[in-house]
């Protein structure tokens, strides 16, 4: 049977989604076109009908998971915009396992769309800055988002493996958590922006980083 009939019932949607669940129920390193032709009851060559190789694949998976956060609202402080779209990144690349692995990967890769990176550039481009800080700006945040998670998702998998040594018993309360590292990061970078790359044409010095504590 033709690879085209043996696809048929099967959309690109069905295997995206398949995909996904397969991502996220065992991680990227079972994701593979063996381990997902059978969730779609097909031959592994059929799936090649919707996608030309396992890397366009997951470049179709990390466009759907970036696309998941919210752009920032226009409206608010531009140090506001950048951090809430830092955060829907964030939020977006933890709903799914591995999620940060695999739009890293595409990423290297220079796949997919650049919807994430976009987003942080809109962001940080309602402070005012020039175009050329406005790239490499919104490129290091997307980094540092894309390293964050991933340092996290690690964590969380070798938690789930009882891989990681408990916490110690006297630990101080109001430890920093991911979520509040993050900010922190974020924050970080927002101050360096504002004290650094001050856009020309403004006479107040830059407010002060509102740094997590």
């Amino acid at each position: 049977m033709p690879t085209e009939a043996r696809s048929r019932g099967h959309s690109r949607e069905d295997v995206v989604r398949a995909a996904l669940h397969i991502l996220d129920e065992y991680g990227l390193p079972d994701l593979t076109m063996r381990r997902l032709s059978p969730a779609l009851c097909i031959q592994p060559s059929a799936l090649y009908w919707h996608f030309s190789n396992k890397q366009s694949m997951l470049a179709e998976l990390s466009d759907r998971i970036v696309s998941r956060g919210l752009p920032a609202q226009a409206e608010s402080e531009w140090t506001t915009q950048v951090r809430t779209a830092a955060a829907a990144l964030r939020d977006a690349l933890l709903t799914y396992r591995d999620g940060a692995e695999v739009v890293l990967s595409t990423l290297a890769l220079r796949l997919g769309s650049t919807v994430a990176h976009d987003r942080l550039a809109s962001a940080i481009a309602a402070g005012g800055f020039d175009d050329i800080i406005i790239d490499q700006a919104a490129t290091t945040l997307l980094h540092f988002v894309l390293g964050h998670v991933s340092h996290e998702q690690q964590r969380m998998q070798y938690d789930s493996l009882g891989a990681l040594t408990e916490t110690p018993a006297g630990a101080p309360r109001g430890a920093p958590t991911p979520a509040t590292e993050f900010a922190f990061g974020v924050d970080l970078l927002v101050g360096g922006l504002q004290f650094s790359y001050r856009p020309s044409g403004t006479e107040t010095a830059p407010t002060q980083p509102h740094l997590h504590r």
